[in-house]
């Protein structure tokens, strides 16, 4: 008996094998599948800002596009708080299924720089970029009150007036001060960052001439540039922006290859089957080139933008690693 379950053993095994390659080839199969049938369910876009700002309004732009183009319903899942870590945390931990995405920003980036080994997931290793769909350039605008009308003129003033010159931002580690600290620093300039707790009282502060500048996104300011409430001097893109085309480049008015925007676009958590990945990139791509989409965001001082994949993924890691660079000069950190 011995003898006859040795003889026939490397059948039986042989048997368990196969069996074992036709279960893990049909439950990939099963997997691919799934990723090509998807969505089956609604989706929950999770947003990092509170209702009614720029990042929920667009992401309830692009929810409403993605809703009719996949068939399934885009929930926005608004988790404000703790500089977008809330919402960040919550995509980074859900499962890679493509049925929980982040509807991120520029924010998303200076996370390491400002909460060093204070979050339980990485920045870019633990998301899957997919598509940015809109960008808003940084620009640099005056109270009226400043006697500048140029980059030109600002920089000498800055120059000497060494800590002089007030620079409102939004806060510590926005936007607007790495904007304005990557700015000082590649001119060697020494400007006087006045931290607020938001971009609406720098806005109200400028004009009112208890500031004198501010390095703001565009659609933040536009409607005070265009009435003449603020003066731009320069705007922080490659090219001059359709919103506000009397405004030069940086490079233009003799700023250097200076250039500073925010981003909007769509993360997932890393891992996510490249089938369902193309899916989105190809819903975001097409909502950022679509008409209604381009009228809608320029009315808030945005561009379409659509960049995706790869392309992406580099320009997160390349933000992660500038904007810690900086924190780190500066000493950075958020409370």
């Amino acid at each position: 008996m011995q003898k006859k379950f040795e003889k026939n053993r490397p059948v039986a095994l042989i048997g368990k094998a196969l069996g074992a390659i036709f279960l893990i080839a049909s439950g990939a199969a099963h997997a691919q599948a799934g990723a090509a049938a998807y969505p089956t369910k609604p989706v929950k876009l999770v947003v990092g800002f509170a209702a009614g700002g720029p990042t929920d309004v667009v992401a309830r732009a692009f929810a409403d596009h993605a809703s009719k183009a996949l068939g399934q319903p885009f929930i926005i899942d608004n988790k404000p708080g703790a500089g977008t870590i809330i919402a960040a945390q919550a995509v980074a931990s859900a499962p890679a299924d493509g049925y929980t995405l982040l509807f991120g920003a520029t924010n998303h980036t200076m996370i390491p720089a400002l909460y060093q080994g204070r979050v339980k997931f990485d920045a870019v290793k633990s998301f899957r970029p997919l598509c940015t769909v809109a960008g808003s350039p940084t620009v640099l605008v005056v109270a009226p009150t400043l006697p500048v009308k140029t980059l030109a003129e600002y920089q000498a003033k800055a120059r000497a007036e060494p800590g002089r010159v007030t620079a409102g931002t939004a806060g510590v580690g926005s936007s607007g001060h790495f904007a304005a600290e990557i700015f000082a620093r590649a001119q060697g300039l020494q400007l006087n960052h006045v931290p607020y707790k938001g971009a609406a009282p720098v806005v109200t502060d400028l004009m009112g001439g208890q500031l004198d500048s501010s390095f703001a996104t565009l659609g933040s300011v536009l409607p005070q540039i265009q009435s003449g409430k603020l003066r731009a001097l320069a705007v922080g893109a490659s090219k001059r922006s359709a919103l506000a085309p009397d405004v030069p480049t940086f490079a233009e008015a003799g700023g250097g290859n200076y250039a500073a925007d925010v981003w909007y676009g769509v993360l997932a958590p890393a891992g996510l089957p490249e089938p369902i990945a193309q899916a989105l990139e190809r819903t975001a791509a097409e909502f950022a080139k679509s008409a209604p989409t381009a009228e809608k965001l320029r009315g808030m001082g945005m561009e379409p933008e659509s960049v995706c994949g790869n392309t992406f993924a580099g320009r997160v890691a390349q933000e992660v690693a500038t904007y810690s660079q900086i924190a780190k000069a500066l000493d950075l950190k958020a409370d």
